[in-house]
């Protein structure tokens, strides 16, 4: 049988306990038939004031992965999306591969990654060069551009806004992120690129791609894109950027 609200597909969605935006953004969306099912993988201590806090999140986040699969596989989905995309970059992209690969291997599903989405939301909108920002602290950054780097693209800029813990990220306003991407926009920049997906952007993306006259790629947005195009799923939504309004 069928299920009744997710009548094309349910995509079980894997999210830090403390991330409050990635099913929001979704559901927002409003694709008819497809439900989402949250895995949330549980952060004891959300602190990512510098690198080494960083690096113990995403400590927390691996050692709690399996149980969040575990939890939205009971919903039987279609798909497993990825809801947290640091650890998607991580290892650039032999590591982005290898981690598919794991999750594949674990759920028996097709997979969607941030990282995936942003190289092929790039391609897909025909840009090389980029400028990227993020709320992480520098030890993700380096693996967010190591990423791009290998994939083929030339980043002009990247920056992180350091938010202080896990739950900061969702208190960043649209005043702060226009100013980072006025800082990072330029002539020869051809897309903006934003990972970390419990900063709330796709909204405002979609108000800067037609001011800016450019992509401006949200990650939430850029998933969600992915996840129903390779599906098979070619709905189109207004409000959340030129990827899903026009391809």
């Amino acid at each position: 049988m069928t299920n009744s609200v997710g009548t094309r597909a349910v995509f079980g969605v894997i999210v830090p306990s403390t991330n409050t935006v990635v099913e929001h953004d979704y559901w927002t969306a409003r694709v008819p038939g497809i439900a989402y099912r949250a895995g949330s993988m549980y952060i004891e201590n959300p602190v990512m004031g510098d690198d080494d806090d960083f690096r113990a999140l995403l400590g927390q986040i691996r050692a709690s992965i399996d149980t969040a699969v575990r939890d939205a596989l009971t919903a039987e989905p279609d798909r497993m999306v990825m809801g947290m995309s640091a650890e998607t970059f991580w290892g650039g992209v032999a590591g982005n591969a290898a981690f598919e690969q794991r999750l594949r291997d674990r759920t028996g599903l097709p997979v969607t990654t941030g990282a995936s989405s942003c190289r092929a939301a790039l391609r897909e909108l025909d840009c090389r060069r980029i400028a990227v920002f993020s709320p992480y602290q520098p030890v993700a950054d380096v693996e967010v551009g190591t990423f791009f780097t290998e994939a083929g693209f030339d980043i002009a800029a990247i920056t992180g806004l350091r938010c202080p813990t896990a739950m900061d990220i969702a208190r960043v306003g649209d005043e702060r992120l226009r100013a980072v991407v006025a800082e990072l926009d330029g002539p020869d920049v051809e897309a903006i690129v934003q990972v970390g997906t419990n900063l709330s952007f796709v909204a405002l993306a979609d108000e800067l791609e037609r001011e800016l006259g450019k992509p401006v790629i949200a990650i939430n947005a850029a998933t969600l894109w992915h996840a129903l195009r390779e599906h098979g799923l070619d709905d189109r939504v207004e409000g959340a950027g030129r990827l899903l309004r026009e391809h």
